[in-house]
């Protein structure tokens, strides 16, 4: 299923996507989305719900306002974990880390799949990074490599926004990471059944009509099987809890042809199963010109 939250005159609600363009609401049988999938009951009663749906009676997703699907209690991000391209007969694998570079994201950067990101005032370097997500099902704690799987209720779409500005200020990354907005998410949570391989999804980005990202998770050097391991060593994963597994590298000559994002700028995030997240960027200049005049 296609999980997402969208918001009702009472307030928001838990839903499916069915036939592309139509919502099942699941509010009788969940308040949220996190609790479906925490939930086995309550995910065999959604699965239900949408076997026996009317679809030509079920409202558009285009009529609802999409939230973010779930409001985790941690957004926890992976640094480097994209293996770059090597020349032939280099072991690929020669520079791995030993162990996930981790950071994390605070509640303030929760964005939803439609909601433009505003760029600070004297942000002078923000950047994107499209990223599979990794969202918790199940209570998770010092689990092993063979079960942590068993533990993900399902997989979105995350856009890790970075002033690398303030980034590079620093050797702790918090305050290049953690604005207002900077972790847009969405637009829904697949579940495990209909998801594909998390070890074998295209990841891509186009900015402005140009492909600057395109990798495949196979060269991921951390699993989502390792990651959710290796994280519950030390804390414990929650229902809704993310897991935004690194992104890659952007393409060469989208590196050389680096320019910050800037007021009108849209970025989409694509990954093959998953779907697509497209994030706006508005400067907090015409977001305070457009309230003086409202």
């Amino acid at each position: 299923m296609r999980l997402v939250t969208y918001a009702t005159p009472t307030g928001a609600r838990p839903a499916a996507v069915v036939a592309d363009d139509r919502l099942v609401d699941l509010g009788g049988i969940a308040a949220s989305v996190t609790e479906v999938l925490s939930s086995g009951d309550a995910l065999d009663a959604a699965r239900a719900a949408v076997a026996s749906a009317d679809v030509a009676t079920l409202p558009r997703i285009d009529a609802a306002t999409l939230l973010a699907p779930v409001v985790p209690g941690k957004i926890l991000c992976l640094g480097y974990n994209y293996r770059g391209h090597v020349p032939d007969g280099v072991d690929p694998t020669a520079n791995d880390p030993e162990y996930p570079d981790v950071f994390v994201k605070t509640p303030n950067t929760l964005a939803g799949p439609n909601d433009a990101v505003v760029i600070p005032a004297g942000a002078t370097d923000v950047d994107y990074e499209g990223e599979v997500a990794v969202v918790i099902g199940r209570r998770t704690h010092q689990v092993s490599m063979e079960d942590a799987l068993d533990h993900v209720g399902g997989y979105t779409i995350l856009n890790d926004v970075s002033d690398r500005a303030w980034q590079r200020r620093q050797s702790q990354w918090a305050l290049g990471k953690c604005s207002d907005g900077f972790a847009p998410l969405g637009p829904w949570v697949v579940t495990p059944d209909e998801a594909p391989d998390p070890q074998d999804l295209l990841v891509e980005v186009v900015r402005e009509g140009v492909v600057t990202v395109s990798q495949s998770t196979s060269t991921t050097i951390f699993s989502v099987a390792y990651v959710i391991h290796h994280l519950s060593q030390v804390l414990t994963l929650e229902p809704g809890d993310i897991v935004s597994t690194g992104t890659p590298q952007k393409l060469p000559a989208a590196q050389d042809a680096h320019r910050p994002l800037a007021d009108g700028d849209a970025v989409t995030v694509r990954i093959s199963g998953l779907g697509e997240l497209t994030t706006r960027f508005i400067s907090a200049q015409v977001v305070a010109t457009q309230e003086s005049a409202a």
